[in-house]
This record gives structure tokens, C-alpha cells and sequence, in this order.
């Protein structure tokens, strides 16, 4: 079975209860504590704290270590693609699902044409 790796974009979707992601519940399913951070600011500003720390603890258990490789390989990925938007977070995302084996899942429109991305909007 496939894992995944879920940018904020994903980890947003799965959150909003949208239909496209509900096949990907039940797989091995990862994530950063930066898209952690992300994901918890924009439901506090959208929601509330109760819901933003809710599903901050039902995501934590997936999150996986950065290590200084991957922020070695993520400095590369966004100095290479510097016409493109990339968050610091989704850079450092993509490279830790790259080092995990792991597909990169995300509905980011600036991943769209990048290897091993599983893109779902």
C-alpha cells in the first residue's frame, strides 16, 4: 500500500470533509510539524481553537522528523523552482515525502507537474 505524504493543502481538504480525499483516509498517511503549525493557524482563524487544536491531535501521531537532509534537499527544491510560488513548508514537505518513499499529496496547483505527486482538488 502507498503512503502519503499531506501538504497542508491535503491535511485542509481532509479537515472540510471534501469527497476527493475520502479514499486516502485509511492509507499510511504522513506529515511536518511546519504543515502542522499551518494547518492549526488557518482553522484558528477560521474556526476556533477547540477545532484547531482537534485536529492538531488527530494529526500529530502522523507527523515524521526532519532531519538536516531534508532541509538541505528542500533549499534545493525551492532555489530550482524560483518562478513557482513554494511555501517554505511545502518545499521542506516535498522533499521529506521524496526521502520517505512517500507520494506527496496536495491539491497545489504549483506541484501539479513535479514527480511522484498524487494532485487532488
Amino acid at each position: 500500500m502507498t503512503g502519503y505524504f499531506m501538504d497542508t493543502y491535503a491535511l485542509i481538504e481532509i479537515t472540510k470533509g471534501n469527497k476527493n480525499y475520502e479514499k486516502f483516509i485509511d492509507m499510511p498517511l504522513s506529515t511536518s510539524v511546519l504543515n502542522l503549525y499551518e494547518l492549526y493557524y488557518i482553522l484558528l482563524r477560521d474556526f476556533n481553537e477547540e477545532a484547531a487544536k482537534r485536529y492538531f491531535y488527530k494529526f500529530k501521531q502522523m507527523v515524521i522528523k526532519i532531519t538536516d537532509e531534508s532541509i538541505f534537499d528542500a533549499s534545493l527544491i525551492k532555489n530550482s523552482n524560483k518562478k513557482k510560488d513554494l511555501s517554505y513548508a511545502d518545499a521542506l514537505g516535498y522533499a521529506l515525502s521524496q526521502e520517505n518513499g512517500l507520494k506527496f499529496l496536495t491539491g497545489d496547483k504549483e506541484f501539479r507537474d513535479f514527480e511522484n505527486v498524487e494532485f487532488v482538488k
